[in-house]
């Protein structure tokens, strides 16, 4: 294909619309990045795999494919370049992340109150009950009831007591849930 039917700009397209992403996934504004001992590990984790074993392959792949010939028609060096940058922007991305990091850990909450780390039982309108753990931003999971703590939920059960009823607003209204239990333990993987 000719250079005459490509966008020169088409890195810095892509660039410019990640970077966007990035900054609105690495901190909200006024919020620390509060986060499990179990989350900061797997972000560990992560960064270290991307280090140590993702970036040095394509790196490899790339450096491969550039002493192929011409880098303007050579798929593995345009694809290995793009997969580079994907996998740069992702360390970078795990590393602000760690640093801004304020570890909680929830079994050394002592508290009646929900608070960060809590795994709270609520019964619905509906009589239908349901456990939520308040975990970090990274960490939310909802097939498997972990919500962050700035979520709708989360943000109005902060700070009640078991007994007491919240409202929480969703897309499709309001809806009223009561505190049964409050607990503070390690999160199963």
């Amino acid at each position: 294909m000719s250079k005459a039917f490509t966008k020169e700009n088409d890195d810095a397209e892509d660039l410019s619309s990640e970077n966007a992403q990035e900054k609105n996934q690495i901190s909200t504004p006024g919020h620390k990045n509060y986060i499990t001992p179990q989350g900061l590990e797997k972000l560990r984790t992560e960064w270290k795999k991307l280090m140590d074993i993702d970036r040095p392959e394509l790196v490899k792949i790339v450096s491969w494919a550039a002493g192929n010939g011409d880098r303007s028609e050579n798929g593995d060096y345009i694809y290995g370049k793009r997969k580079l940058r994907e996998t740069d922007r992702r360390i970078r991305f795990l590393t602000k992340r760690m640093e801004n990091a304020e570890v909680i850990n929830p079994c050394q909450q002592h508290s009646d109150k929900v608070l960060f780390g809590a795994t709270v039982t609520v019964v619905d309108e509906e009589a239908k009950e349901r456990k939520y753990s308040i975990v970090g931003i990274d960490e939310t999971d909802g097939k498997r009831g972990r919500i962050s703590w700035i979520s709708p939920i989360a943000k109005a059960l902060l700070r009640h007591k078991v007994g007491d009823s919240v409202t929480v607003v969703i897309p499709k209204g309001q809806e009223d849930l009561e505190i049964k239990k409050i607990t503070y333990e390690t999160l199963p993987d």
